[in-house]
């Protein structure tokens, strides 16, 4: 069993005890995520996996917040950030631009991209190493000028 994942088992526990149903409910959320990828798949999770599972339950939460507040939900958009802040705590610290950027050039040299079409390779080299420490869609749109 992954450490983050054991973390999350940890925190319901706690959340139990101390009777917060808000964080309960999220970290429950996370569990099932959990639970539903190794059922699914036949395999018992790893550690870049859990949090690659986080990092999709967060950005789900971030694309219903912003649909509840388009929409004047403010009561679910509310419940909705609640659950992020949860997920975002089993996260690693996020890179700043700086480290962001330095990355983004040695994928660069490293596949010897030059050109829009080449935005792929350089993607795969970056995805593993940012999973999960920052927004691959900024990542992507940072790629894309650099190689325009």
């Amino acid at each position: 069993m992954s450490a983050t994942r054991s973390a999350v088992s940890a925190a319901i526990k706690a959340a139990m005890k101390a009777q917060d149903k808000v964080r309960l409910d999220a970290l429950r959320l996370l569990s099932a995520a959990f639970k539903q990828v190794e059922v699914d798949e036949r395999i018992e999770l790893d550690e870049a996996r859990a949090l690659a599972i986080i990092d999709k339950q967060a950005k789900q939460r971030r694309e219903s917040i912003a649909a509840y507040r388009q929409a004047g939900r403010e009561d679910l958009a509310g419940r909705e950030e609640a659950e992020l802040q949860v997920f975002l705590e089993f996260m690693p610290a996020a890179m700043d631009d700086a480290q962001i950027d330095h990355l983004i050039n040695t994928a660069i040299a490293e596949t010897g991209a030059a050109t829009a079409r080449d935005m792929s390779r350089v993607l795969n080299v970056l995805r593993p190493l940012l999973a999960g420490r920052a927004d691959m869609a900024s990542v992507s749109q940072r790629v894309k000028q650099r190689l325009s």
